[in-house]
């Protein structure tokens, strides 16, 4: 039999592939857990499982204990035995008389009981909701922002009053829409907008005119619908609203004291040496508890020290059968009160050394006899490449003590100390570098704000042209500084060494250390520093509201010592209305520290704001003038410093300033030449930390290079082209490098800011 072979035939049989898809094959599997133990007890704790009975429970538990809170809530606002409702019943026109919306909220119930107060408070009592309200009415128009915004602070609702009549173009007004942003900067404590004078529209248009106006509100208020007040049933309406909406309670309310007067006396101290007086202000106490032993603020005069709280008897009240006749008096005790000293004294002596001992001179001599190795290498050379000489080159030899750096001081240094310090109290605004000689320097050059005053009427013939000026200059060097950041050259008549002998190179700004307190000036010992900020701020807001003294509803005079007359009276004579705000202080926040805020450019103001330029600054319930230093918002140790701050942009400023505790609204202001205020940054508080300090960048180079004959002094700072090549220069031959490629590199120094 022959032997009969396989031939493949023409269709070729393909086998599957055997593939596991995504998932791992039972046998890779085993062979990854090949040697493993396997867990003898579970790491992490199984979840308690709840029955739905017990789920059940616990959710009406926690339903419970939220109405609860919310009842005792609304029992400390608003009732017989607490304090009143305060509303602020502001116009967004001047033409719009807030006095007749008083009017119709006052005879909107025949039971109402309607009282004033001497600071013209006015008070209404509704029997029919058992509720109480106070109202008051701040100044309006130009230059008035200021008094608005201390009403506002100490505010439970704020009455916004707007007129039909004035078309449906002018809802608000200019001088509205100014006051507008700024309450909404600072925070509207539970905003109600009520439309006047619908009732003289014709009765087919009133639909329209009032849908108008809501979608303008809209706009702004996204949130809130209007109310109309024209008769006394739409009053009633605007006081249910009043009492019974969600109150929008401001962070930095609660958590400090503050009252409104209603009453303010003035009473002259037994000590005549002094001219200083003793006001007694009555009102509603407000906020955290207030403790006799603490300070307190007047927005405008100062920080003052309390004799004694005495609560007072409540004339404001309905049902004065229920009044107790009791009265409660805490008298300061002078051992815990707090002290008004808000700068440190350093002691001159603190930083001297005693006399060294015999030990410590010999141990001196012996370590200044000690000689170190010293490698003999070609000029230029780095250490990578000196790592390759051989040791037997290596002789000993001393230190050598006279380094380019260690420079003594001479008059461009005098000169330059003014230059990186900022004053709080400086109005003349110098410019960072040295004024420029020649058209390669630093355009530095600072605006100066003219007084002339300015009539719309007559603008073109009263123009102030010097104003116009300077103005179009620093717009021209913000926008060279926007071009090319922190490129300077160097002054044709001072060597590069010199100038900038104060200056240093490092090799990564975000990494590379940098001692925070080396070289501080004197009045760094002046301030107070915390050890934590955020831990020390939780603790004390923690505290405040566990404070012993009278309680937030109770109806207190407080006796505020040692007011200067003179000062009292130019302060009262400034203001339109009678009535004051008094504010509590927490713990350090007298004292005088660096204080950290970050501020954002608001879109109508469009004008450069130069670093170190005068700025109104209302930080939480205090205002002051400052000429901040702008760096860089960004994390680490290190902010770089900002010479402009542009619009559009967040910057965060430093300055001197007392202590105040986060969350506080912050507010900057520029005077006007008609001496009026123009709102041009919002923010908040970010830190008190003299720690965080801003750097100034220079990059030296651009148009001269100055390199081959300074590159002695600066040869360890790395350089950078244009195209992007960067390293250190080993050595130099010639003058090839001043035509072909521009040099630059990155210096810093430390700008400090300055008590005067």
């Amino acid at each position: 039999m022959s032997e009969v072979f396989h031939r493949p035939g023409p269709l070729k049989q393909t086998n599957k592939a055997h593939k596991t898809g995504r998932h791992r094959s039972k046998g890779a599997i085993e062979n990854a857990l090949k040697g493993r133990v396997s867990l003898k007890a579970v790491s992490h704790k199984h979840k308690q499982e709840q029955r739905r009975e017990q789920r059940r429970h616990q959710m009406n538990q926690i339903r419970k204990k939220k109405r609860e809170e919310a009842r005792l809530e609304k029992l400390q606002l608003g009732t017989q035995h607490s304090a009143p409702f305060m509303v602020c019943i502001l116009p967004m026109h001047q033409h719009i008389d807030a006095k007749s919306a008083l009017a119709i909220l006052e005879s909107c119930d025949d039971e109402a009981v309607v009282q004033r107060a001497d600071t013209g408070v006015t008070y209404i009592n509704l029997p029919r909701f058992k509720q109480r309200f106070s109202f008051i009415i701040p100044p309006i128009g130009r230059g008035s922002e200021v008094e608005v915004l201390d009403y506002l602070k100490a505010c439970d609702t704020t009455l916004l009053l707007t007129s039909a009549a004035m078309g449906e173009d002018e809802v608000f007004d200019r001088w509205g829409h100014r006051i507008f942003n700024m309450i909404s900067a600072q925070g509207i404590p539970s905003p109600i907008v009520a439309l006047m004078d619908l009732e003289s529209i014709n009765p087919k248009k009133r639909g329209d005119v009032k849908a108008s106006v809501q979608k303008f509100i809209s706009k702004v208020l996204p949130k809130e619908k209007i109310m109309q007040l024209d008769t006394n049933a739409e009053g009633l309406n605007v006081m249910r609203r009043i009492g019974g909406q969600k109150k929008n309670v401001l962070p930095n309310k609660t958590n400090r004291p503050h009252l409104f007067s209603d009453k303010i006396e003035i009473e002259a101290q037994s000590n005549q040496l002094d001219d200083n007086i003793t006001l007694k202000v009555t009102g509603f106490l407000r906020g955290a508890p207030l403790n006799e032993n603490s300070l307190v603020h007047i927005p405008g005069l100062g920080d003052f020290q309390m004799q004694q709280i005495v609560s007072t008897h409540d004339a404001f009240k309905l049902d004065k059968r229920t009044e107790h006749l009791q009265v409660q008096v805490r008298v300061a005790d002078q051992q815990k009160q707090t002290t008004l000293q808000k700068e440190n004294i350093p002691d001159a002596m603190d930083a001297e050394q005693t006399w060294p001992t015999e030990e410590e001179i010999k141990a001196a001599q012996e370590e200044t006899k000690k000689t170190k190795l010293v490698k003999r290498v070609p000029k230029g050379w780095s250490t990578y490449q000196a790592a390759w000489i051989p040791d037997a080159e290596a002789v000993e030899a001393k230190d050598d003590m006279s380094d380019d750096s260690d420079m003594s001081g001479s008059e461009d240094e005098e000169n330059e100390d003014e230059d990186e310090f900022m004053s709080c109290e400086n109005q003349s605004f110098d410019g960072e570098m040295q004024k420029p000689d020649s058209d390669t320097e630093e355009f530095v050059e600072t605006a100066s704000v003219s007084d002339a005053a300015i009539n719309d009427e007559k603008y073109d013939l009263q123009m102030d042209f010097h104003e116009e000026r300077e103005t179009l200059k620093k717009i021209k060097e913000a926008r060279l500084d926007e071009l090319w950041p922190d490129e300077i050259d160097t002054p044709l008549d001072v060597e590069a060494r010199d100038r900038f002998q104060k200056y240093r190179g490092l090799e990564s700004f975000r990494t590379s250390p940098w001692d925070v307190k080396e070289n501080l000036p004197y009045d760094y010992a002046r301030i107070y520093q915390f050890q934590n900020f955020d831990r020390t701020k939780r603790r004390i807001i923690s505290e405040a509201k566990e404070v012993e003294g009278f309680q937030h509803g109770a109806y207190v005079t407080i006796y505020i010592i040692n007011v200067p007359q003179t000062k009292w009276l130019a302060y009262i004579s400034a203001r339109q209305t009678k009535g004051i705000v008094i504010y509590g202080l927490l713990p350090h926040e007298h004292q005088m520290s660096v204080m950290n805020v970050v501020l954002k450019r608001l879109p109508d103001s469009e004008a450069p704001i130069k670093s170190k330029e005068t700025l109104i600054i209302q930080c939480g319930y205090r205002r002051f003038v400052v000429n901040p230093i702008f760096s860089q918002h960004t994390n680490g140790d290190k902010h770089k410093y900002e010479r402009y701050f542009r619009p559009h942009t967040t910057v965060c400023a430093t300055f001197f300033a007392p202590i105040q505790f986060p969350p506080a609204p912050v507010l900057a202001f520029k005077l006007n030449p008609d001496s009026t205020l123009a709102l041009v940054a919002r923010g908040c508080v970010l830190s008190c930390n003299p720690g965080s300090m801003a750097r100034w960048r220079v990059v030296g180079g651009k148009r001269n290079a100055w390199l081959p004959t300074t590159w002695d002094a600066l040869h360890n700072c790395e350089q950078r082209c244009e195209d992007g090549c960067h390293g250190n220069i080993a050595k130099i031959y010639g003058d090839s490098l001043m035509s072909r490629k521009d040099y630059v590199h990155n210096l810093f120094t430390i700008l400090f800011c300055l008590i005067i």
